[in-house]
């Protein structure tokens, strides 16, 4: 079978990334969290002090573009992809719910995301690769072998994301938190620039209900009945 090119799409904090890293592994695919480059150009203007407020300086930022390297480095010890900002690991930082809030409102900048859509083509060029984010199956690769649009329960989804931040220093209560995925919610979906929506030919997986490893056996499956 040809490596394939696999879109996931969906929700904010409703197991992508989790589910794209084991897909990823089981397939021995190259795994790309796009949601994590987004962050990093939130982290990026945060340091730089482009974002006061909850005001974002656009034009600087968007001058300030070519100075932003991204890349994924598998760490052994952890077993799993960490993310580095210009040489630096920045995963447990970028994770944060003050980068949470601003990310939103950073992708909705056209030439943002002209930059890292560019990025994630070049790194997708020879299949092979599992993707997540927001526009993957509609606009980085809408000619993917198999796209997935994931949903899950507002409330579902704020009781996972409240768990993964209580194991870090990025503690939020699960209001704030609930909050914030109704805001990236109605931001990703309404925004003009590649607004969050499902590919026509892309599956749904509503895992509210099913573990990681029930979500994993569907998309197998559905990988297996995949006439290429």
């Amino acid at each position: 079978m040809k490596k394939l090119t696999i879109a996931i799409d969906g929700h904010s904090s409703c197991g992508k990334s989790t589910l794209a890293k084991q897909l990823a592994a089981k397939l021995n695919y190259s795994y790309v969290d796009t949601g994590a480059m987004y962050r990093c150009v939130t982290l990026f203007a945060f340091n730089k002090d482009l974002i006061v407020n909850g005001l974002i300086d656009e034009n600087s930022l968007v001058s300030q573009l070519n100075q932003i390297n991204i890349h994924f480095q598998y760490n052994e010890n952890l077993g799993k992809s960490e993310t580095f900002l210009n040489d630096e690991n920045v995963e447990n930082e970028i994770r944060s719910l003050k980068i949470s809030d601003m990310v939103s409102p950073i992708a909705k900048i056209k030439e943002v995301r002209a930059f890292l859509v560019e990025q994630q083509q070049k790194m997708g060029k020879q299949g092979g690769i599992v993707m997540d984010g927001r526009d993957i199956g509609t606009v980085v690769f809408p000619n993917a072998d198999l796209k997935l649009f994931m949903t899950a329960s507002v409330e579902v989804r704020a009781q996972r994301r409240f768990l993964e931040l209580s194991e870090t220093d990025n503690f939020a209560s699960i209001n704030d938190i609930k909050k914030n995925i109704e805001e990236r919610d109605f931001i990703d979906s309404n925004r003009e620039e590649s607004p969050l929506r499902k590919a026509d030919d892309a599956y749904v997986l509503d895992n509210s209900n099913l573990t990681r490893e029930e979500q994993l056996a569907w998309i197998l499956e559905k990988i297996s009945n995949l006439k290429i």
